[in-house]
């Protein structure tokens, strides 16, 4: 079998604050493929973009540091890569799209000198041929009058237009993994849908792996070929993406999916996880789910769990007994 394109493994992350440090991600791995694509969904905390951040380096050093564990890209440790070498690999070998492109975007730059820049850095295309290539990559992404709209500012466009600028962007060098952070929050359903549809047609035509990072459940059953569920800094489940719908087995990833609106279900009645998520500085002895938890025990106080194995491809983060009665709920 061939080594995932990207392999996380056992990283723990922390930040600075007043009390001293706090741990933001505890003991995450998670494997990328290559041709693969792999959703990362949580509740808003539960570690999502800070696993992101820390693949590329993108933590201010001075209030962040990584306790342990190691990032392999193509069998390179980033987190011991020279700047040099991570400076070439951002934007070439790996890209990301942030949430909100108005703060990604230069206000006073037009499209065609922002996405110029990406070119000049990493393929040392200027003048026309830089020129050239943004049209392309502006027509890839399904702008119309690519030529016409290379020289707007990006108030000029519309949300949707401004993240397939992001888009354009982040593909302009062809990267092998993509890095996409809540693309399509704010944006309404019907561009959702055309945005999502953008990147599995780029996906495929590129020859990319995709890592999309979202809340939204129905976003990564769309989209997703494999599953990361975070919850509190740490992953609680992984599982190919038909079979965790189907079949959860964590007791949080079943309390996300049950929340999911359904057309025929009473409005009045959505299904809730009582509680709310663990700020980083709470301490929470064992399973950092447990007070939220409907088939807690007294073992989850204990310790916290490691992740088992669950049937073929599944594994999640919870005592095998309380595994059993959540694949009997599930």
């Amino acid at each position: 079998m061939a080594a995932p394109l990207l392999a996380i493994s056992n990283l723990t992350v922390q930040f600075r604050v007043d009390s001293g440090w706090v741990t933001a991600i505890d003991d995450v791995s998670l494997d990328v493929d290559a041709g693969d694509c792999v959703g990362v969904v949580g509740e808003s905390g539960s570690g999502k973009s800070v696993t992101a951040l820390s693949i590329l380096g993108l933590h201010a050093s001075a209030t962040t540091r990584i306790s342990s564990g190691t990032i392999l890209y193509q069998g390179q440790d980033l987190l011991r890569a020279r700047a040099s070498a991570m400076r070439r690999i951002r934007g070439s070998d790996i890209a990301m799209i942030f949430q909100d492109p108005m703060s990604s975007l230069n206000p006073v730059l037009t499209i065609a000198d922002q996405i110029s820049e990406t070119l000049r850095q990493h393929q040392g295309l200027t003048g026309e041929a830089a020129r050239k290539r943004v049209v392309e990559l502006l027509g890839l992404v399904r702008i119309p009058d690519a030529a016409r709209r290379a020289d707007d500012y990006p108030h000029r466009l519309s949300g949707g237009m401004r993240q397939r600028v992001m888009i354009a962007m982040a593909i302009a060098c062809k990267p092998r993994l993509l890095i996409a952070d809540e693309p399509t929050t704010a944006l309404d359903v019907t561009i959702q849908a055309q945005i999502l549809e953008l990147l599995r047609d780029l996906r495929k035509e590129l020859s990319m792996s995709v890592m999309l990072i979202s809340h939204d459940l129905g976003v990564i059953a769309e989209f997703a070929q494999r599953v990361i569920v975070m919850y509190a800094g740490r992953v609680v489940e992984d599982a190919p993406v038909a079979q965790l719908f189907r079949r959860p087995v964590h007791p949080y990833t079943m309390g996300l999916i049950a929340a999911v609106p359904k057309l025929d279900s009473d409005a009045s009645r959505l299904a809730t996880i009582p509680g709310r998520i663990p700020s980083p500085q709470e301490v929470i002895p064992g399973c950092r789910f447990s007070p939220r938890c409907t088939l807690v025990q007294d073992g989850c106080l204990d310790a916290q769990p490691s992740m088992q194995p669950v049937g073929d491809r599944q594994s999640a983060r919870c005592p095998p007994r309380l595994l059993a009665l959540g694949e009997r709920h599930g």
